[in-house]
């Protein structure tokens, strides 16, 4: 059973998508400020500190300051926003992609409970996903890696939604299985994966080429998202 609130939803779109939440009474999505487009009538919406998440709950003050102040550093806000079906029957609530991308659904229990993507990357959420920070673990591939030393974290076992720009597609590594890439071109993946950086070999490679210096090399197992 899932601890996060069960939504179902459907993507509408192609190149400027939305996603519409359906809720049932008492059911509640949270998301990023300004991801909002429009809502049936019972739904109440609700500004909130920092994301709703039990992580978040159980700690103090000073750890919800904490969690809140992280979510700056990749581009989030401080403070979301709660969608809550206060009505009789089941309710609407859409969601719309900030540009040109697609949207990506992940069911985090489905995926073990944790996605780590690109910075802003988040869109909206069940209740009770945990929106944080994560950080490289390698020095090379903070600085070459193409995400910087931070990116987003999503936890829980409930559904999540994320945005990236251009088509976006999903390939699954099998244990051991390497798969280069430009380093601008990672989205998400799930934490099996291993995130490192690969110098490119070749004086006329990498003078002439047009990829820089690196490629990004994610060995599996595990599942990665990856955007043109």
């Amino acid at each position: 059973m899932r601890t996060n609130h069960e939504i179902d939803y459907r993507i509408y779109g192609e190149e400027l998508q939305f996603v519409e939440i359906e809720l049932d009474p008492n059911e509640t999505a949270i998301a990023e400020s300004g991801a909002f487009m429009m809502m049936d009538n019972g739904i109440e919406m609700q500004t909130i500190f920092g994301d709703g998440s039990q992580q978040q709950q159980g700690s103090g003050l000073l750890g919800k300051l904490l969690s809140a102040g992280k979510r700056l550093l990749i581009g989030e806000s401080l403070f979301m926003t709660a969608f809550t079906n206060a009505g009789q029957g089941k309710k609407k609530v859409s969601f719309a992609a900030p540009y040109t991308g697609k949207i990506i659904a992940f069911d985090l229990q489905q995926l073990g409970g944790k996605i780590i993507a690109q910075k802003d990357a988040f869109l909206c959420a069940a209740k009770g996903v945990s929106i944080g920070i994560e950080f490289q673990k390698r020095l090379g591939t903070g600085i070459f890696g193409g995400e910087g030393f931070i990116m987003e974290k999503l936890e829980g076992d409930g559904l999540a939604f994320a945005h990236a720009g251009g088509y976006v597609i999903e390939r699954e590594l099998q244990p051991g299985e390497i798969l280069k890439v430009d380093t601008g071109c990672v989205v998400a993946y799930t934490q099996g994966i291993d995130f490192d950086i690969e110098f490119i070999r070749g004086v006329k490679n990498w003078m002439f080429g047009g990829e820089g210096l690196f490629f990004a090399k994610l060995q599996g197992p595990g599942k990665v998202w990856l955007q043109s």
